[in-house]
C-alpha cells in the first residue's frame, strides 16, 4: 500500500520523487554483482535461522543460537572478527539478554496475579455484560487503546503492560492469535508513527537533511498513518490476509 501510493503521488507529482542523477543510475555490471553479493550473506545468516524455525526443526531459542553462530562464522570468515569486537558482542547481548530477562519477568509476574485476580473475567464481564459490547467492538476498544498508549510508550512497554490482560481476552471473545498478533504488530507500527513519542519519525529526523524540521515530518505522516490504519481495517475484515500463511505451512496434510 505505501509503494503504491507512493508511486502514484509522484507520478502526480514527479518533484516530489526525482530520476537519480546518470551518473547514479549508469553503474557497470562489475559492480552491480558486488553491490548483489554484499547482500547475500545477510540473507542466507536469515534463511539458515528462519529454515529450521517455519519448517518446526528447532524451537525459537535454538534457531537464535543457529543465526548467532552464522553471523559469529560469517564475521571470522571475513577477517572482522577481533577480540575487541567479539568482548564488545559479548557484553551488549548480555546486556539486551538480561533487560529482556527482567521485562519477561515482570509480565508473567503481572499476568500471575492478573489471572489469580480473576482480571481478564472481570474485565470481559465489563465489555460484554455492563457495556454490552459486541466482541467486535471490544476489539476495536483494544486496538484504539494500543494506538493511544503508542503515542508515549514503545511496543515492548505496551506488550508488558496490557498482554496479560489482552491475549487471554482475545482468546476468550474467540478471536485467532496468531491474527490478533498481526493486529497488535500493524498497531504498534501506526504507533510509531504518531507523534509525540514516535520512534519512526526521530528517526527520519535524524536522516533528514538539516533544512526539514520535526514539524515537517509530523505533517507528512498524515497519509501514512491513514494507509496504515486501512490495512488494520482491511485485515480486520478478512483475516485470512493474515492466516492463509500460517495455515499453509503449518496445517499441510
Amino acid at each position: 500500500m505505501f509503494v503504491i501510493y507512493i508511486v502514484v503521488r509522484c507520478r502526480i507529482n514527479p518533484v516530489l520523487g526525482p530520476v537519480l542523477p546518470e551518473c547514479e543510475r549508469n553503474i557497470t555490471q562489475a559492480e552491480k554483482i558486488r553491490l548483489l553479493r554484499a547482500g547475500l550473506l545477510p540473507i542466507t545468516i536469515f534463511a539458515t535461522m528462519m529454515i529450521p524455525f517455519v519448517n518446526g526443526w528447532t524451537s525459537l531459542v535454538e534457531s537464535s543460537a543457529i543465526g548467532a553462530m552464522a553471523a559469529f562464522t560469517a564475521a571470522v570468515l571475513k577477517g572482522r572478527m577481533t577480540r575487541t569486537v567479539f568482548e564488545k558482542s559479548v557484553r551488549n547481548t548480555l546486556g539486551i539478554t538480561c533487560m529482556f530477562m527482567w521485562i519477561i519477568l515482570a509480565a508473567l509476574a503481572f499476568g500471575a496475579v492478573f489471572d489469580g485476580l480473576g482480571a481478564v473475567k472481570a474485565v470481559e464481564s465489563v465489555f460484554t455484560d455492563k457495556l454490552n459490547l459486541s466482541p467486535w467492538a471490544t476489539l476495536i476498544l483494544m486496538q484504539l487503546s494500543f494506538i493511544l498508549m503508542g503515542t508515549f510508550l514503545d511496543d515492548t512497554a505496551m506488550l508488558v503492560i496490557v498482554a496479560p490482560l489482552y491475549v487471554p481476552l482475545v482468546g476468550e471473545l474467540g478471536f485467532d492469535l496468531i491474527w490478533y498478533g498481526i493486529l497488535y504488530t500493524i498497531t504498534t507500527q501506526i504507533a510509531y508513527m504518531t507523534p509525540p513519542f514516535g520512534y519512526n519519525l526521530f528517526l527520519m529526523r535524524a536522516m533528514a537533511p538539516p533544512e526539514i524540521t520535526l514539524r515537517d515530518i509530523y505533517a507528512s505522516i498524515t497519509p501514512f498513518v491513514l494507509l496504515m490504519v486501512m490495512a488494520l481495517t482491511l485485515v480486520m475484515i478478512f483475516p485470512s490476509i493474515a492466516t492463509w500463511l500460517p495455515d499453509y505451512v503449518y496445517n499441510k496434510p
